[in-house]
């Protein structure tokens, strides 16, 4: 195959921070031999800054699942209360009246299939949601106690495992990752050290603890930065990675070329459901696949882009039709630059012969 020079690189980046909503972004690409790689930045960005990785964080937590699954340490059928106590459980799915919670099992949190509410951004009887304080910078920890604490006061979306239904969740993820601390004895944290960056040797990814760390970039909210760091800090589970684009490219690579499991496993992963907020794209067992309009491919259709957004702007991604990974941030938590990313990513596809 032919792929595309520097100069033409260079010009995807500079496209990608030309938006006012995009302060700085970073884009990795590589082949799935690694005979073609470039890495580059635009903005107020390098190519080497580490950067939170939000809700990509998630696709850790599938390697994490699917592994001890192997081991027969967890199943995707057991139910949750096998794992988590009643206290901590009890009252977070209630429809119609009847409790619900007995019913979901792992499966239905790693699908967004519950039908438990999203806390982040779920509505309460006031209107108000959790999302509006924090990015309005009023940083707070948010432990999973105080998340099922708000859920309670929720309403569910829909009858756990109901079909064609799926709601992003952060609370689902939120539970997997306890349901992973009490399997393992570990904390989450250390359970990602252990299993991924270790084994993989990253030295610049770590799962943020220490709400005194500056080193990450900050995250911007439209115009402004915000540091959210006691918040991120609790939140390990659903979004509180922190990494940088080469090294999130040799996780992502270690995903699809059978690093962590064998190759096929990724064909049984893609259990589609299509999600519409936020973004738009189709969610299956802990995999995302990008929803590419055909009008922007009319003649030479792409395929999928396999991988995982962040909320902070950042994305992973693997186009199995030209073997191509993808990479970067574009550091925006509004979601309004994850356009320039897709962007970018389909310029590159299109350009490779």
């Amino acid at each position: 195959m032919k792929y595309p020079d520097g100069q033409f690189m260079e010009k995807t980046v500079e496209n990608m921070v030309r938006g006012r909503a995009v302060h700085g972004a970073i884009l990795r690409v590589e082949n799935g031999d690694g005979t073609f790689s470039w890495t580059g930045a635009g903005g107020n960005l390098s190519a080497g800054d580490r950067y939170f990785i939000a809700s990509v964080t998630k696709m850790y937590v599938t390697v994490v699942v699917l592994r001890l699954c192997a081991d027969r340490r967890l199943s995707l059928d057991h139910k949750i209360s096998r794992y988590l106590p009643v206290e901590l459980t009890s009252g977070l799915h209630v429809m119609d009246g009847i409790d619900r919670t007995p019913e979901i099992t792992v499966k239905h949190l790693i699908t967004n299939t519950s039908g438990i509410t999203d806390y982040f951004f779920g509505k309460g009887s006031d209107g108000k949601d959790a999302s509006a304080a924090l990015l309005r910078g009023e940083d707070e920890p948010w432990p999973l106690e105080r998340i099922v604490e708000r859920v309670r006061t929720l309403k569910p979306r829909f009858l756990p495992g109901q079909p064609g239904k799926v709601h992003y969740s952060d609370t689902n993820y939120e539970l997997l990752g306890r349901i992973i601390e009490t399997v393992t004895e570990k904390s989450i944290g250390r359970v990602f050290q252990e299993m991924i960056f270790s084994e993989l040797d990253l030295r610049e990814t770590y799962a943020y603890c220490d709400p005194n760390d500056t080193t990450p970039v900050p995250m911007y909210y439209r115009v402004k930065p915000l540091r959210l760091p006691r918040y991120i800090a609790s939140i390990t589970a659903e979004g509180g990675i922190v990494s940088t684009a080469e090294e999130t490219m040799t996780f992502l690579k270690a995903f699809f070329q059978g690093r962590f499991f064998p190759p096929d496993t990724i064909d049984e992963l893609k259990q589609w459901n299509r999600i519409y907020f936020p973004g738009q794209f189709d969610y299956g067992i802990g995999l995302e696949r990008q929803w590419i309009p055909k009008i922007y491919t009319p003649f030479h259709p792409i395929g999928d882009l396999l991988g995982f957004w962040g909320q902070s702007g950042a994305f992973v991604f693997h186009n199995p039709d030209r073997d191509l990974f993808f990479t970067g941030t574009v550091n925006q938590l509004s979601g309004f630059g994850h356009g320039a990313a897709v962007k970018a990513m389909l310029r590159v596809i299109r350009a490779v012969r």
